[in-house]
């Protein structure tokens, strides 16, 4: 990791030392920046996001790491004794920061599998029923006629294909948080 402090980060945002802060950030697993102006935090994950067009994480516990929090792809507050403006303005917030690991192996594993099962799921709902409804235009020979009734058409949607989406969402889990926790590399699958 790289730990930067305010002084230094106010020459390395110029110009000229841009790139070269790059390529060392490039090298590093996170970068802490400490005594850092709200400012300076977020440019430097602003230069970080288009620069090098990296996924950036913003992690902060007070109201001056709010600016940093919203520029950030995610941004995670962490409530404590420095009020609540972070948390406010976060997507996710967490009460300590030794609860941010669970938070990203174990939840952000989680729902990305189900996100990812969700798009598969209602791909699968919208091209079966337009399917259907393609093969009945010929059968009617493209008259227009409704296939179904219209409380049907709006049962489906409401009823028959939302429970399985939101059943699935909430239960389910392909791998234990335990599991999760131990192998950090199960994160991308």
């Amino acid at each position: 990791g790289l730990v930067i402090d305010g002084r230094t980060l106010e020459h390395v945002l110029h110009d000229s030392l841009q790139d070269i802060f790059l390529e060392l950030t490039e090298k590093c697993r996170a970068v802490v920046c400490c005594q850092a102006t709200p400012l300076q935090k977020s440019v430097l994950v602003k230069l970080v996001r288009s620069k090098l067009k990296a996924m950036t994480l913003a992690v902060g516990d007070g109201a001056n790491d709010v600016s940093m929090i919203q520029v950030a792809d995610a941004g995670v507050g962490i409530s404590g004794q420095e009020g609540m403006q972070a948390v406010m303005a976060s997507d996710f917030a967490i009460s300590q920061f030794r609860h941010l690991r669970k938070l990203l192996l174990v939840h952000g594993h989680w729902c990305y599998t189900r996100l990812t099962n969700m798009v598969l799921y209602f791909f699968y709902k919208n091209v079966t029923y337009v399917n259907l409804l393609f093969w009945y235009q010929f059968f009617c020979g493209f008259s227009g006629t409704s296939m179904t009734d219209y409380w049907i058409l709006i049962l489906f949607n409401l009823l028959f294909t939302s429970v399985p989406p939101i059943i699935y969402g909430v239960l389910d889990k392909d791998v234990s948080a335990e599991i999760l926790m131990e192998l950090p590399q199960l994160y991308p699958m």
